[in-house]
């Protein structure tokens, strides 16, 4: 597993669950995807994620690009 593989299994299981949440649970969980969705996109422009450098430091290796 790579950090960019370990980011994608991340963001896109805590989307699943918090629009599971909103769904059976409360509408305000949407907040939490809406979050998530800004976040992806304030990293792509500033390069700044703090789990790219969680994952980084558990020593998960980086490989560019997708192949």
């Amino acid at each position: 597993m790579t950090v960019e593989r370990a980011i994608l299994l991340t963001v896109g299981g805590l989307i699943i669950i918090s629009v599971l949440l909103a769904v059976y649970v409360n509408i305000n969980w949407l907040w939490l995807t809406g979050i998530l969705g800004a976040h992806l996109v304030q990293a792509s422009f500033t390069g700044l994620c703090p789990v790219v450098m969680m994952f980084k430091r558990l020593g998960l290796p980086s490989k560019p690009g997708f192949t």
